[in-house]
């Protein structure tokens, strides 16, 4: 009997022992974070159980994206998985899919955030959830209408283009225009949110007494392909304004068209307001030949440059673009905000206050605007965030 309750002693001695153990295991790690620097999400992010993909387009499309997912997975390491869809993603929706799916067969890829998420990205969250319903899907600027991709994604981030369309024109204005041309193709007119933009384009550039001409160009993902899109812009211009002047302010709702487009502008003179997808880095750094060698994602930096080159070009007052680079953040919120949502950190999937918390972290000195996406029939997407910031003119 004296042994038995001897061994119960010593028993409950070692279980004393092991639990104060592991109560010291995370201030340990508290410790180490604050000697080496690290948030506590990324200190808990590394000695986590799981894996976050990142899903963007190839550099081709526009290297921002592909950039900051670089840029996630040198600061997270293993932890960070990243895969590409094709350059011609309207008839290569099945390799866009498979992509996303032999991702997703990785147990550990707890969330998937995606950038662009173009069209078909719907339909490979779909076929992703048939074997993983518990994946979490954040989308950064959709090519699907709302209505599709909604109910699709857990989060969808996009830059606010109806918005776009409101502000657009009066900023060109103070830039001196007297025409706004603006470039697409049906692929993206068929869009609810390009053509919501278009459709304040009319109003807003009527009330500040700019001229709206729409301009047919090649779809990057015809016959032609991305070059022949870009060759029609470089083309173009120069007539655009023979015909219209200087004081012709253009847009495009294709990122691939913005290198041509940009360097086009500043060799004629003309006016440049803002990018489909906002950024400081969108196209910049080619068209002007900005070397951005260690400075990659570094804002501050790109603005001191384009503030140079514009200056040389004797283009001030003429060239503008937000101070945040909108798909950048996109892909930096979607991967920080997965972090706290895998490790407890949030109320529920979509934590309003966690998201916009988030956004506005990633942004840093930029302060942005966000809203949620409202239907024609006044239904607001409770999901779906829209994000504007102020213009920089250089």
């Amino acid at each position: 009997m004296k042994k038995r309750l001897l061994c119960l002693v010593l028993a409950g001695v070692m279980t004393l022992s092991l639990a104060a153990c592991r109560g010291n295991e995370k201030p340990a790690e508290t410790k180490k974070a604050a000697e080496t620097g690290e948030t506590t999400a990324e200190s808990t992010a590394k000695t986590g159980d799981y894996k976050i993909g990142i899903i963007t387009g190839t550099a081709s499309q526009g290297d921002e994206e592909i950039t900051q997912a670089t840029k996630m997975k040198e600061k997270y390491g293993d932890m960070i998985v990243t895969s590409t869809y094709p350059d011609n993603f309207t008839s290569e929706t099945e390799t866009l899919i498979s992509n996303a799916v032999a991702m997703a067969s990785d147990p550990d890829v707890k969330a998937i955030v995606w950038c662009q998420a173009v069209p078909g990205t719907a339909a490979a969250i779909d076929k992703v959830r048939e074997t993983r319903p518990d994946m979490v899907f954040i989308a950064g600027t959709p090519g699907e209408d709302p209505g599709v991709i909604n109910p699709k994604a857990d989060i969808v981030f996009q830059v606010d283009e109806p918005g776009c369309g409101v502000v657009i024109p009066p900023q060109a204005k103070k830039q001196g225009a007297k025409t706004l041309i603006h470039y697409s193709f049906p692929r993206h007119m068929s869009y609810a949110l390009i053509v919501a933009r278009h459709e304040n384009l009319k109003t807003y550039c009527a009330e500040n007494d700019i001229e709206l001409v729409d301009v047919t160009a090649p779809d990057p993902t015809g016959d032609s392909g991305i070059t022949g899109a870009q060759q029609f812009i470089l083309e173009d211009v120069p007539r655009q304004v023979e015909k219209y002047g200087k004081d012709t302010c253009f847009f495009t709702t294709n990122c691939g068209m913005q290198e041509p487009l940009i360097r086009s502008v500043f060799e004629q003179g003309a006016i440049y307001t803002l990018q489909c997808c906002p950024s400081p880095f969108h196209a910049f750094p080619a068209a002007l030949n900005i070397d951005m060698t260690g400075h990659e994602a570094d804002v501050d930096y790109m603005l001191e440059q384009m503030a140079i080159k514009v200056k040389e070009a004797g283009m001030e007052g003429r060239v503008s673009t937000w101070g945040v680079p909108c798909n950048m953040l996109f892909v930096e919120a979607g991967v920080e905000y997965a972090i706290k949502y895998l490790n407890g950190e949030t109320n529920g999937v979509v934590d309003d206050e966690a998201i916009r918390a988030t956004l506005q972290e990633c942004a840093g000195d930029v302060q942005v605007n966000v809203t949620n996406h409202v239907a024609e029939d006044g239904t607001t997407a409770a999901n779906h965030y829209l994000v504007t910031a102020d213009f920089v003119t250089f």
